[in-house]
């Protein structure tokens, strides 16, 4: 395995609120018209990484966000589609799947497909990212909402904190 924290010094990340580490890396400074008319930047960019048991927990945002792949371990980022069904896209060299995007208001979460390894992808996301949009799931409440089986219940009990 890879020097985890080398990869983390080398590119100066931080502990993300939702698990792993990250650090923005482009922040548009063209702005774009909101439909309530507020302006935002454009897009805005991230390096973020994943290592062993870690996991994003689920979590939504109010924008398209676009992940791709770089370096490490695949990634399985798990998502409730417009039907409410639990899906996953793998990222990686295993899966041979590079980007994939999570459509703006999807709960979503994401972990490493290895505890013994990490992954380092970039996400992106349009218009940007800011942490007023950024709601952390509450286990009970997505229980509530998405716990109709017995694998969703699974997933939202593994990648939740609180």
């Amino acid at each position: 395995m890879q020097d985890i924290q080398a990869v983390i010094d080398a590119l100066q990340l931080e502990p993300h609120p939702e698990g792993g580490f990250y650090r923005e890396m482009h922040r548009a400074s063209s702005l774009v018209k909101e439909a309530n008319g507020n302006r935002k930047n454009a897009y805005s960019s991230i390096y973020y990484l994943l290592s062993g048991n870690d996991f994003s927990a689920w979590h939504r945002i109010q924008s398209d966000e676009t992940w791709f792949f770089h370096m490490g371990c695949d990634i399985a980022i798990h998502y409730f589609d417009a039907q409410n069904a639990l899906a996953t896209a793998q990222l990686g060299l295993d899966s041979m799947q590079f980007q994939t995007t999570i459509p703006a208001g999807t709960w979503f979460a994401a972990r490493p497909v290895r505890a013994d390894a990490f992954c380092l992808v970039s996400c992106v996301v349009g218009p940007a990212f800011t942490f007023t949009e950024f709601e952390m799931g509450k286990r009970q409440t997505l229980l509530d909402t998405f716990g109709t089986t017995a694998l969703h219940k699974e997933a939202i009990e593994a990648l939740t904190r609180v």
